[in-house]
């Protein structure tokens, strides 16, 4: 009896040695460290079943991307595509609900604007350090208040260099679209903005002029290159187009050149001296988003090295990652060398499309005019 009490004093002895000791294990570690990690579990778990709708353009992301999220969240994701900032922009008057939204800057604007956004939660959306400086301080949302940058370029030329020396092309920039010698071989970009803004640099004006007598002398550029070089006058079709070799020079945005680029050795790219158009699509939640709590948290994952580096890799677009872009475009990267993946920053005579639906709406009428050769 005295020999089981005195084992069974040891046993509680030993016990309450257990809990003081474990208690006080648990308090010499710092709170971060003791509630980071169930924070995370609590994170995911709470989102497991939902769904979130995103809208974004075509061949514009790594979809692994995409099944890692769902995977790791539980959650399932609606993914659309759009070929328009236009498109994406009339959609949700239809009725269409999405969580996020890609648009580019001039339409970020308009949203902005029209207060159809909501704003970032940079609470969840702790990766904003990530981002790349060329990206940040932008003027339609110089704080990333409503948008944070996803991927970004610049328009451009692509051309075939055994047809046209590199020192020509640079010296004639986009009066290239001008010279005979390429009647029938040259592919022009279908948009009345990104056309009018190689006419506009052309003569030296800005791309977001409203001045009467320069749209007209744009307007009359325009109808002087489709008489002189007869151009194909195309969209996404170029890339594989300008791939296989097909013309001997195409504007293209910077990030689709850079595919070109990694497939034909021939050809090269040229940012023309006149100065041309930088554009930066960025992630948004619309005002009328049903799961912002989730889209705050992609938008997050989108911004991380592993994600933005699949996702950049795979389109060729420049990412909004600044060890991103350094590792793609560095030395052993899939684009060292590739002089159309990191599109020219700091160039005064570059310039960012601003939101003017009457300057739009005017120009889409004349490039209707020169497409028809009026």
């Amino acid at each position: 009896m005295k020999k089981s009490l005195k084992i069974l004093s040891l046993v509680l002895a030993a016990i309450l040695c257990l809990l003081l000791t474990g208690c006080q294990q648990q308090e010499a570690q710092p709170a971060a460290t003791a509630t980071e990690a169930p924070k995370a579990e609590n994170a995911a778990a709470s989102f497991a079943g939902q769904t979130l709708n995103v809208y974004n353009w075509g061949e514009y992301i790594d979809m692994n991307v995409i099944y890692n999220f769902e995977k790791e969240y539980g959650v399932k994701v609606n993914y659309d595509r759009y070929s328009s900032n236009e498109e994406m922009y009339t959609k949700p008057a239809t009725g269409a609900s999405y969580d996020i939204l890609i648009p580019s800057d001039y339409m970020i604007e308009r949203l902005i604007r029209e207060k159809q956004l909501q704003k970032i939660d940079k609470s969840v959306v702790t990766n904003l350090n990530l981002l790349y400086e060329g990206v940040t301080k932008l003027d339609f949302d110089p704080d990333n208040t409503w948008s944070v940058p996803y991927l970004w370029q610049n328009v451009g030329i692509v051309y075939d260099t055994t047809k046209i020396a590199r020192e020509k092309m640079e010296e004639k920039g986009f009066s290239i679209f001008l010279d005979p010698e390429y009647d029938g071989h040259a592919y022009m970009y279908d948009s009345e903005r990104d056309a009018f803004m190689v006419a506009f640099k052309a003569l030296g004006y800005s791309a977001n002029t409203e001045n009467e007598e320069e749209i007209t002398a744009a307007f009359n550029w325009l109808r002087e290159m489709d008489k002189a070089i007869h151009p194909s006058y195309v969209t996404d079709e170029v890339i594989d187009a300008m791939a296989s070799g097909k013309k001997w020079l195409a504007l293209v945005y910077s990030g689709d050149a850079a595919f070109v680029l990694s497939e034909n050795e021939n050809m090269g790219f040229c940012a023309p001296k006149e100065g041309t158009n930088i554009c930066v699509d960025a992630m948004v939640i619309p005002a009328n988003a049903k799961n912002p709590a989730l889209a705050n948290v992609f938008i997050n994952y989108i911004l991380a090295y592993e994600n933005s580096l699949m996702i950049s890799e795979e389109v060729g677009y420049a990412s909004s990652n600044a060890q991103v872009l350094a590792e793609l475009s560095g030395e052993g990267g899939s684009y060292n060398g590739n002089e159309a993946y990191l599109p020219r920053t700091g160039y005064e005579k570059d310039e960012f499309f601003h939101d003017n639906e009457t300057l739009k709406k005017k120009l889409a009428e004349l490039w209707i005019k020169v497409k028809l050769h009026e």
